[in-house]
């Protein structure tokens, strides 16, 4: 018993030492020493039974404890990724057992004392919940995680002032993990400002601080980590706007690119947190150095998202002007309306070439920084493979899938070629496809140009069946990067125009079409037209109104098919039609001049500057209600598809001016000999009178006639062998240089860069200009020109039709003649009525007065016309120094049908004629 039991001393002393307890039994007076042996058994007893309960509180706070650690890791692992539940599982189960010898020593009493019922605790059960599908595939479905100031105290963690160095360091440590994984940690959080359910708080970034009680060393190491994290999270969410819908399939490709390198991302972070719980070597400062790269490169997807997203104006821009123009968003809308699409409401939009535009600048601004510009490169790379796919459709195919409507062409489908007949404007060539030059991408922006022309040749020779659509296009690049970028350009360039030049020419026959409008709109070789004047003119002299064009039409396909005639071999002899413009020339070349501004402005002063500056007067020059046929009859030409790009309405109507023009002329000089050959048959006219006044009047009638058709003749011979057949001759050597420059082969159409000799913009350039030149030179587009031009052919009109009346001006001047003509109606021959013959007899009454009457309208004549031509001589020599020389030559024909330029005796009526 000695051996197995201490000392009486030593054990009282021990009991002394012994703190007491709450479950300890009170202590009883000592015993005698015979009952020593039983009282120290049942103190034994006592002891483990008090042992065993307090064994089994302790294991109860303790089963208590593993179930709230339980619980907050279920919450945990709802709200965060496997990554973090995965992390915070292996973090919480080392900290368990100091967690427990914690709460053991702070627990002093059961669990009842340790929460008192007057502070209950409201559950704090956080759930995960799905957010419905959005127009961003790439948007995340998952709730957005409560915020760590509305978790309850009692998961608040243990203060940084009381952790050692290397506990603050670990800690830091397994918060950071999370942290930039977008997530709050213990001791760093989002500030209180920062509201995550705000999209433009989170696509700044949220600002994040540290606890307090963290070392200097250690929180400034920290803080200049905490950046990476803002950028994350601001990035995860550009790419979750930048990816909807409506900003086009160029962010898409960028916001997938984007999303990838945050994948990588993710997966550093998964092995930092890998080493951080293997090794024990792992350093705060060692997480600072393996960031630094990441860092480095979300600091620049975050730039770029911001740039990108105040150019969307989805955030301010401080430095974007207030004042800007709408005008093209007004158009944008207008147009998107008439197509049938949707409208864009946000004035901003930077999307298609826009986007990889400001790529591209960005790269050139981070040159000199290696890893940006490897990052920006693919970033640009990989942005620009669906636009590269839109350009190579346009280029091969002529045809633009743009749904978001990002490409630098713009396609107003509205048009139609099926309204190329009554296209004035020349809208299916110049607006069908048109350039949006805020959405051409700087790699673009030399050959601009070629891309839309490319296309748009492209395009007629497929609506023509020459382009196979299905095809697919093989061995082309696929981003701006690509070498073979800009051959492929230039390549597809020189295919579409030689396919077009071959359609145009070959295929079409555009060189017979343009000789067949020669034919008839240029009378050239007009024999066939004389003839339908000569079988119309009962038509033609009637009102416009009256005139009957089923009748006039039915007359010159008879004409046209006259076996002999230069038309009766013309195979497009069906496509000409007859028109009555009621309309004037004079009238309709005015409203051209003064809406498009052909007029110049003239410098110089004297009598000829009223005649040269601009027209205002916006008053008709000639009085077009009463107009015959002769002067509104137009010829019309039906021109197929694709020749009528080339010859468009607004080309026709060039050529149906020319044609009015020279029918007017040609109508003029009919009339004009038609009295000539009243005054060659006419007895009166070859009577010789006894008065010489009356012979010296016969003179000067014959002289006026004979100088307006001088003036007719050499006007018309001017506009058909000086002005338009030279430049007829020059249009066509182009054209047949170009179609033997063709039949070479597509291989030699283009130079070795890609450079094309001849376009065929060029080629409906020439013709428009060779139109334009004709007009010029013809006096057809100067209001003074026209003026002056309309004023001396009135006067010749007027006096062709006044002749028919000279012949019995003259039977009453001359004594003889008028004797003889009442005698002759006194006889009353052909049975004609006894009225009819007295109202004759008394018209043909000699009268004295009558010579001064005929030489005061025959000066009145003579003065118009000579004042008119020496004012329209006057002009063209100016413009001949001012504008173009060609006018001299005019001058010089003109000048002998001037004053005192001819004098013919009665017997040389052939003279001019």
């Amino acid at each position: 018993m000695s051996s197995r039991n201490p000392p009486q001393g030593k054990s009282s002393s021990s009991a002394e030492r012994r703190p007491t307890s709450a479950y300890s039994m009170p202590q009883r007076p000592r015993a005698s020493s015979g009952d020593i042996g039983g009282e120290n058994q049942r103190r034994d007893s006592r002891t483990a039974h008090a042992r065993k309960q307090s064994a089994s509180t302790a294991m109860g706070e303790r089963r208590i404890e593993r179930r709230e650690v339980r619980e907050r890791e279920e919450v945990v692992r709802r709200t965060r990724s496997p990554l973090k539940h995965t992390s915070e599982s292996r973090v919480n189960a080392g900290r368990k057992t100091d967690k427990s010898a914690r709460t053991g020593e702070r627990l002093s009493g059961s669990s009842a004392m340790r929460r008192s019922p007057e502070e209950p605790q409201a559950p704090w059960e956080p759930q995960a919940t799905l957010v419905p599908h959005t127009t961003a595939p790439l948007a995340t479905r998952i709730s957005i995680p409560p915020l760590a100031s509305t978790a309850p105290t009692a998961l608040l963690p243990e203060p940084l002032n009381q952790l050692s160095l290397d506990a603050q360091e670990t800690a830091i440590i397994e918060d950071l993990m999370f942290v930039f994984m977008g997530f709050e940690g213990q001791y760093i959080r989002f500030s209180e400002a920062y509201n995550p359910h705000d999209e433009k708080e989170r696509l700044v970034g949220p600002q994040l601080k540290i606890l307090l009680g963290l070392d200097p060393s250690l929180r400034d190491l920290t803080r200049s980590m905490l950046k990476m994290a803002t950028h994350y999270i601001a990035i995860e969410t550009h790419v979750e706007v930048l990816s909807r819908e409506e900003y086009g399939t160029v962010n898409h490709a960028l916001c997938a690119a984007v999303r990838r390198l945050l994948k990588d991302y993710l997966m550093l972070i998964g092995q930092l947190e890998n080493q951080m719980l293997t090794d024990p070597s792992f350093t705060l400062h060692v997480l600072n150095l393996r960031t630094k790269p990441a860092s480095h490169m979300l600091f620049q997807l975050y730039t770029t998202g911001i740039e990108l997203l105040k150019a969307n104006a989805v955030l301010e821009d401080d430095q974007s002007e207030e004042s800007s123009d709408d005008s093209d968003n007004i158009e944008g809308i207008l147009e998107s309306l008439k197509g049938g699409g949707n409208v864009q409401l946000t004035s901003k939009m930077c999307k298609g070439g826009s986007v990889l535009g400001l790529i591209t600048r960005r790269l050139a601004s981070m040159s000199g920084d290696p890893a940006a510009r490897e990052l920006l490169t693919m970033l640009l790379r990989d942005a620009s493979r669906p636009y590269m796919a839109m350009l190579n459709e346009w280029l091969h195919h002529g045809g633009i899938k743009d749904p978001h409507a990002e490409f630098l062409i713009k396609e107003q489908r509205s048009i139609k070629r099926e309204r190329l007949d009554q296209d004035y404007t020349d809208e299916y060539w110049e607006k069908r496809y048109t350039m949006r030059d805020a959405l051409v991408p700087p790699q673009l922006e030399g050959v601009k140009d070629k891309v839309l022309l490319a296309g748009k040749y492209l395009n007629v020779v497929r609506e023509c069946g020459g382009v196979d659509i299905s095809k697919v296009v093989q061995d082309v690049p696929t981003s701006f990067d690509d070498p073979r970028f800009l051959d492929n350009v230039n390549a597809a360039y020189a295919y579409a125009n030689s396919s077009l030049f071959n359609l145009l020419l070959t295929t079409h026959a555009l060189p017979a079409r343009l000789r067949s409008l020669k034919h008839y709109f240029f009378l050239d070789r007009s024999d066939f037209f004389s003839y339908f004047l000569e079988l119309g003119a009962s038509e033609l002299k009637k009102p416009a109104k009256s005139v009957n064009v089923g009748k006039l039409q039915s007359l010159l396909d008879i004409v046209l098919r006259q076996p002999g005639s230069v038309a009766a071999e013309d195979p497009f002899k069906e496509d000409v039609k007859v028109r009555v413009n009621d309309v004037g020339l004079t009238n309709w070349l005015m409203k051209i001049v003064n809406v498009t501004g052909l007029d110049q402005d003239q410098a110089n002063a004297g009598s000829i500057q009223s005649y040269l500056t601009p027209a205002t007067n916006q008053a008709p020059v000639t009085d077009d209600s009463n107009i015959t046929g002769f002067q509104a009859l137009v010829l019309d030409y039906a021109m197929p598809f694709p020749l009528s790009l080339v010859v468009s309405r607004v080309t026709l109507t060039r050529y149906q001016l020319l044609f009015r023009y020279l029918l007017s002329l040609r109508h003029l000089e009919t009339s004009l000999v038609e009295s000539w050959n009243e005054q060659g048959k006419h007895a009166a006219w070859k009577h010789k009178s006894k008065n010489p006044k009356i012979e010296l009047w016969k003179r000067k009638a014959w002289t006026l006639r004979a100088r307006m058709l001088v003036f007719v003749q050499q006007l018309l011979y001017y506009c058909t062998a000086e002005v338009i057949e030279p430049n007829w001759v020059s249009l066509m050597s182009r054209l047949k240089a170009e179609g033997k420059e063709d039949t070479k082969g597509k291989s030699k159409a283009s130079d070795n860069d890609g450079d094309v000799k001849r376009t065929v913009d060029e080629l409906m350039q020439d013709h428009v200009d060779f139109l334009a030149t004709c007009l010029k030179e013809c006096m057809l587009t100067n209001s003074k020109l026209l003026r002056i031009n309309n004023k001396i052919m009135s006067t010749c009109t007027m006096f062709a039709t006044f002749t028919q009346s000279l012949s019995r001006y003259l039977i009453a001047a001359d004594p003889d003649l008028a004797a003889q003509a009442s005698a002759q109606a006194a006889k009353n021959p052909s049975g004609a009525s006894h009225r009819h013959s007295k109202s004759t007899s008394q018209q043909y009454v000699y009268d004295p007065a009558r010579v001064d009457k005929m030489f005061d309208i025959l000066v009145k004549y003579e003065e118009n016309f000579a004042r008119h031509l020496k004012i329209l001589l006057d002009t063209l020599n100016y413009l001949a120094a001012t504008e173009t020389v060609v006018f001299l030559s005019l001058c010089a024909r003109l000048s002998s049908a001037g004053e005192g330029g001819i004098i013919v005796s009665p017997g040389d009526h052939m003279f001019g004629v």
